[in-house]
């Protein structure tokens, strides 16, 4: 009987992971496509669901989420940032590791990702695709279908795994070819666009930078905070407040018990987030910015305040648009 070839295929569930999965599919090879969830993934939501895509293309779909040492990578890569804080080289090392690992424990036989040549200006130029494959360990193994034709042969083509005549030759930044083999594959739902990275984004980055600035040991938590509401600093203290109301039950839902929540009392407004240790300023600066934020047409506003329960109040002045802007994270 013929073996059956296993391939490990990056899967963004976007336009070019989904047809690299395609064309490696159509080859008779059993896909395995493997998504790694992060914080600082704008695709997570209404709207994005990967899991569709893998059912759409036949095949099955693992996640991994990318921890504490990813963390530690973004503050200090060793291939630099981004004009953001994205470390995308560091970031390609890091996910092709744990794939070569995974690769190995399902008795996979290589990897393929959907890059394309010169699409991306810091992660995909020709040299630093073979950096990339060298730093994981991976020269010579990685597979790019949709650029294979303009890159070094790889061993599961020389092996006779794959097909390299059936692979292509696409290069830079035009989308068209790939949008024209959706149509023909009949591939609907893709996401991601751009980046589909927050780390890209500038605010997004000047609020990780401020936290990595204020806070030695960051958990998960405060970075999935870092796309919500508007932040501002007070010396050791962070505040933010909700912009809708998604945004105030999520802040609901990830505060701590040490930390305190704000609410207009009687009319509609935002939940205010008081993180660190609180003090009368650092209460009545989250009280006045919950005012300000408010549908309230009065300057002095009642806000209520607590933990688990608002059992507290405090009637307060809108903050001043001075102070706001002094303590926005910016």
């Amino acid at each position: 009987m013929k073996k059956i070839v296993k391939a490990i295929g990056l899967f963004s569930g976007g336009l070019d992971s989904a047809i690299a999965t395609k064309l490696i599919k159509d080859q008779g090879i059993e896909v395995t496509a493997l998504n790694f969830t992060s914080p600082f993934c704008t695709c997570i939501g209404e709207g994005c669901s990967i899991g569709n895509m893998a059912q759409q293309l036949g095949i099955p779909i693992k996640l991994m989420k990318k921890g504490k040492d990813y963390i530690k990578l973004i503050k200090n890569p060793k291939f630099g940032h981004g004009k953001g804080m994205n470390p995308c080289i560091d970031c390609r090392i890091y996910i092709l590791k744990k794939a070569k690992k995974y690769a190995k424990e399902i008795g996979a036989d290589f990897i393929f990702t959907g890059e394309v040549l010169d699409q991306r200006p810091m992660s995909q130029r020709h040299n630093t695709l073979l950096l990339i494959e060298k730093e994981a360990g991976l020269k010579g193994k990685l597979l790019r279908p949709l650029s294979a034709g303009l890159l070094p042969e790889t061993e599961a083509e020389k092996k006779g795994l794959v097909d390299r005549k059936q692979l292509l030759k696409f290069q830079g930044r035009q989308r068209r070819p790939q949008l024209d083999l959706a149509s023909k594959f009949k591939i609907e739902g893709f996401m991601c666009g751009n980046s589909g990275c927050r780390l890209t984004e500038k605010e997004f980055a000047i609020k990780l930078k401020d936290l990595f600035k204020n806070k030695k040991n960051v958990d998960i938590r405060e970075l999935i905070l870092l796309a919500i509401g508007r932040h501002f600093r007070y010396g050791p203290n962070k505040i933010i407040v909700g912009r809708n109301k998604i945004e105030n039950e999520r802040i609901t839902k990830l505060r701590q018990k040490s930390e305190l929540l704000f609410e207009p009392v009687g009319i509609m407004g935002p939940t205010t987030l008081l993180q660190g240790k609180s003090n009368k300023n650092s209460i009545g600066l989250a009280a006045s910015l919950t005012a300000y934020y408010s549908d309230a047409e009065e300057d002095q506003v009642l806000i209520k305040y607590g933990k688990e329960i608002l059992s507290k109040e405090i009637k307060i002045n809108k903050t001043k648009d001075k102070i706001l802007d002094e303590c926005r994270v910016k």
